[in-house]
């Protein structure tokens, strides 16, 4: 347990640090190296780690991807010429240089499949492949929100990332109190249905209570802000249910040891690759549309 409470404050300290310097160049490093210890320990999952073509080409990509989003970022913000010239010239840019570093990655990765098609089979190969697309797009996500709004970026970014955390907490006090029924017990067999409920509400009401504290209070900040915070825990509760299914294929109790007595960056992180991404089109679509009514941050 003291280990556990130790390298947990270890990890909150680091977070912190990088929350300070959220506005610079720290942020996006941060996250490719989340990502580059991330895709090692997926690839180590699938037995890929010790072919260094593969490795090599994957933690490339992966480690670019933040750099990409963050570029971007900058260069909107101090570039002079024309708005929509500036957006659409910067956005084209960077997608073509993420789809051109990502078609890259694959071609190695299908060329050392190739040479080493006895040693390697194809649910490796495209196992890897979906880990190099999904972590670094997911966890670039933490770029792309603290940077869409100069106000309150940081806000949203802890807020995206609390839409997982929240979620457990809620539902495993809730189960401890409540839960009766297994909701996947083969898979996970301590989530119950009556945990996952409590986990749901309690988010939904920590993100209406927290934007409401943020921005004031109103009926419809509140209302949309629940429905955010309900949406993302049923995407966390479903992302920590497939990174459990996984370990339990492939025979594993942890991604990793990074955090000793939590276990890898994976298992720490595996609901918020599906939970950012959507916290951040939500909060994008509904700002774009509230922008347009002459209101900002839900309302």
């Amino acid at each position: 347990m003291l280990t556990r409470i130790i390298s947990g404050a270890v990890g909150v300290a680091i977070m912190v640090v990088v929350f300070i310097f959220h506005d610079t160049i720290v942020l996006p490093i941060a996250v490719s190296a989340m990502v580059a210890v991330m895709l090692f320990e997926l690839l180590r999952a699938v037995k890929l780690e010790k072919c260094i073509p593969i490795l090599m080409a994957v933690e490339a990509c992966g480690i670019s991807m933040p750099i990409l989003y963050s570029y971007y970022y900058y260069v909107e913000k101090t570039e002079k010429m024309d708005c929509v010239v500036r957006d659409v010239r910067i956005d084209g840019v960077v997608t073509l240089a993420a789809f051109a570093f990502t078609l890259a990655a694959a071609f190695i990765v299908f060329v050392t499949w190739l040479k080493k098609h006895n040693e390697i089979r194809y649910e490796q190969v495209f196992f890897a492949l979906a880990a190099m697309v999904l972590v670094p797009q997911a966890m670039s996500t933490m770029v792309r929100i603290d940077r869409m709004n100069e106000e309150h970026g940081l806000f949203l970014l802890i807020m995206g990332l609390c839409g997982a955390w929240i979620a457990d907490t809620g539902a495993y006090f809730t189960g401890v109190a409540f839960g009766k029924h297994k909701l996947c017990p083969e898979i996970s067999p301590k989530k119950t249905i009556e945990g996952f409920v409590g986990g749901i509400t309690f988010t939904g009401i920590a993100y209406a209570v927290a934007f409401s504290l943020r921005s004031g209070f109103t009926a419809e900040r509140a209302a949309i802000a629940f429905v955010i915070g309900a949406v993302c825990a049923v995407i966390g509760t479903v992302g920590d249910l497939s990174a459990s299914m996984v370990k339990r294929q492939i025979g594993f109790k942890d991604y990793g040891k990074i955090m000793p007595g939590h276990g890898g960056l994976m298992d720490r992180f595996d609901s918020v690759l599906f939970v950012l991404p959507t916290f951040y089109i939500m909060i994008a679509v509904v700002e774009d549309i509230l922008e347009d009514n002459g209101a900002g941050i839900l309302g």
